[in-house]
C-alpha cells in the first residue's frame, strides 16, 4: 500500500510539505543532533528528486492530453441522443461503440493504452449538439468523436470540429454536398442509397413503378435528398405531375391526411412512397398507412431511414413487403456478420441494456461499430491520434466489416461499399432481394444536382470545381 501511495505525486508531495514543517519546527532539536539533520536532509532530497524524476511525463496529443504512464489511457468521445426524438434510432449506436470499445480493449487496446469512451446526451437538440461536442474536444480532450445521426445534427458541429481540428466519424447515410476534412463519412451518399432504390423500382423486377410520393421529415438530409431524386426521375423520363414532395415536422404523430393523399396518389396503380421520415413518426405514418388499407402490393414504401432497429417498436404485421434502402442488413449471410450480431446480442444481455439478448443490428449500428475500427487501425498505422498524422492513414484503408469489405475513398473521407434492397419480412428483419455486384465508390456531390463538384482532399484540399 505504501509503495502504491508513494507513486502517486499528491502523497509525495504532501509527504514533503509535512516534513519541511516539521524541519522549521525542530530547529533546536535538528541543532543539538547533526545525524537528525543528515536524516532529514537525506530524505527530503530524496522526496525532491522522486518528486520530479518520478512523476508522469505528460504531452499533449492533438487537443488531448496523455499521461504517458501504465495507466495511461485514450478518451474518444460518443456523440448520441439518448433521450428525444431521435433516441428510438441513436442509443443503439451508442451502444454498439461501447461493444467495440470493450473488444478492442480486449485485444490491447490502441497503441497499448486503453480505450475510454466518454459518454454525452445531446438529447435531439441541434444546439445542444454543438455545446456537447466542444465539451468532448475541449473539456474532456477526447481524440476522436463517434456520433450524429441527423444532418442538421451534423452541421450544428461541424463549425466546431473544423475550428479546433477534430476529428468527428459520422455514420449515417445522408444527402451529401459535403465534404469536410474534420469528418470521416461512413454512412451512404445518395448514389450508394438513393438513386440504387428508384433505379430498382423503376426496373421491371422492382415492379416498374411510374409515380413517386417523396415524403419526408422537413430538415436539411430529406429535402437534399428529394431535390436529388426529382433530378432523377425527371432525368428518366417521369413526368413532374407524378412526382409529389411533403414533409412533416420532427415527431410529426398525425399522418391521417397525408396518407389519405397518398392513397388517392396511388389509386391509379405504379405508385410507390420514397420515405425520408425520420425518427420515432416512422411509428404512426405506417400504422397510418395500414389502417387505411395500404399495402406493399398496392403502393411500397421504400424507406430511407427505416432499419430493423425501428421496426422493433413497431407491428411488423402490416409492413410485410415494404421496402428499404441500405448497406447492410442483419440478415447479411457471412461468418463475420454472424459473430458480430452475436456478440451484440450477448454484450446488450451482459450490460443490463433494453431488450437484452432480443435485440437487433441494422444499417447504421455496423457502420458505428466499423467507424471505431477504421479509427483503431488508423491510429495504429500512423502511431499516434493527432490528426493531421492519423487522417492520412485512413485513405485507402479497407476493413472486413460485418457487412463485407469496404474500403475508404483515396480522397474524400467517404466508404467505398455494396448497395442492398431489402423487403421487410413478419419478423422485423429484411429479406435481402437485390444487391450490387461489388463496392459502390461514393460520390459526395451527385453529379445530377452538382455536375460541376467533386471532392479530394489530398490534391485540392477538398471540394473543388471540375476544369477549374
Amino acid at each position: 500500500m505504501f509503495f502504491y501511495l508513494w507513486n502517486q505525486n499528491n502523497f509525495r508531495t504532501t509527504l514533503l510539505i509535512i516534513l519541511t514543517l516539521t524541519i522549521t519546527r525542530m530547529k533546536t532539536l535538528l541543532k543539538q543532533r547533526p545525524f537528525y539533520t543528515l536524516l532529514m536532509v537525506m530524505l527530503t532530497a530524496g522526496l525532491l528528486f522522486s518528486s520530479c524524476s518520478g512523476s508522469k511525463d505528460t504531452r499533449t496529443d492533438q487537443g488531448k492530453t496523455v499521461e504517458a504512464g501504465s495507466d495511461e489511457t485514450i478518451k474518444i468521445g460518443v456523440l448520441h441522443s439518448l433521450s428525444g426524438t431521435m433516441a428510438i434510432s441513436e442509443v443503439s449506436l451508442k451502444d454498439v461503440i461501447e461493444l467495440a470499445v470493450e473488444e478492442i480493449n480486449a485485444s490491447g487496446g490502441v497503441l497499448g493504452k486503453k480505450v475510454e469512451p466518454v459518454i454525452v446526451d445531446p438529447a435531439s437538440d441541434w444546439d445542444l449538439f454543438a455545446e456537447k461536442s466542444k465539451e468532448l474536444i475541449l473539456d474532456k480532450k477526447v481524440a476522436a468523436v463517434f456520433g450524429c445521426w441527423t444532418s442538421v445534427s451534423r452541421k450544428s458541429v461541424l463549425p466546431v470540429f473544423e475550428e479546433h481540428n477534430s476529428l468527428l466519424f459520422y455514420p449515417v447515410q445522408y444527402e451529401g454536398e459535403e465534404c469536410s476534412a474534420n469528418v470521416i463519412y461512413s454512412g451512404a451518399t445518395p448514389n450508394q442509397q438513393l438513386i440504387p432504390a428508384a433505379e430498382y423500382l423503376m426496373s421491371e423486377k422492382g415492379g416498374g413503378y411510374k409515380k413517386f410520393y417523396l415524403l419526408g421529415t422537413d430538415y436539411v438530409f430529406p429535402r437534399t435528398a428529394n431535390k436529388i431524386l426529382k433530378a432523377f426521375l425527371l432525368s428518366k423520363g417521369i413526368p413532374k405531375e407524378n412526382i409529389i414532395e411533403e414533409y412533416t415536422p420532427f415527431h410529426h404523430q398525425d399522418y391521417q391526411t397525408i396518407v389519405s393523399k397518398i392513397k388517392k396518389f396511388a389509386a391509379g396503380g405504379k405508385a410507390c412512397v420514397l420515405s425520408t421520415v425520420n425518427g420515432d413518426s416512422n411509428v404512426p405514418f405506417y400504422k397510418e398507412f395500414a389502417n387505411q388499407g395500404l399495402t406493399a402490393a398496392m403502393c411500397p414504401i421504400m424507406a430511407f431511414s427505416v432499419a430493423e432497429d425501428e421496426l422493433r417498436s413497431m407491428d411488423t404485421e402490416f409492413l410485410v413487403g415494404h421496402l428499404a434502402a441500405w448497406n447492410y442488413y442483419q440478415s447479411v449471410d457471412s461468418p463475420e456478420n454472424k459473430k458480430f450480431v452475436e456478440n451484440f446480442k450477448a454484450f446488450c444481455e451482459r450490460k443490463g441494456l433494453p431488450g437484452g439478448k432480443n435485440r437487433v443490428t441494422d444499417d447504421p449500428i455496423c457502420w458505428a461499430y466499423t467507424d471505431v475500427y477504421l479509427w483503431k487501425n488508423a491510429v495504429e498505422k500512423a502511431g499516434t491520434t493527432e490528426v493531421e498524422k492519423m487522417r492520412p492513414a485512413l485513405y485507402g484503408l479497407e476493413f472486413n466489416s460485418p457487412g463485407g469489405l469496404v474500403k475508404m475513398s483515396e480522397k474524400n473521407h467517404h466508404l467505398a461499399k455494396p448497395v442492398m434492397i431489402g423487403e421487410i419480412r413478419s419478423d422485423g428483419q429484411f429479406d435481402i432481394i437485390w444487391k450490387t455486384d461489388g463496392l459502390v465508390e461514393p460520390e459526395p456531390w451527385s453529379k445530377l444536382t452538382s455536375p460541376d463538384k467533386d471532392c479530394d482532399h489530398v490534391r485540392h484540399g477538398g471540394t473543388y470545381t471540375l476544369n477549374d
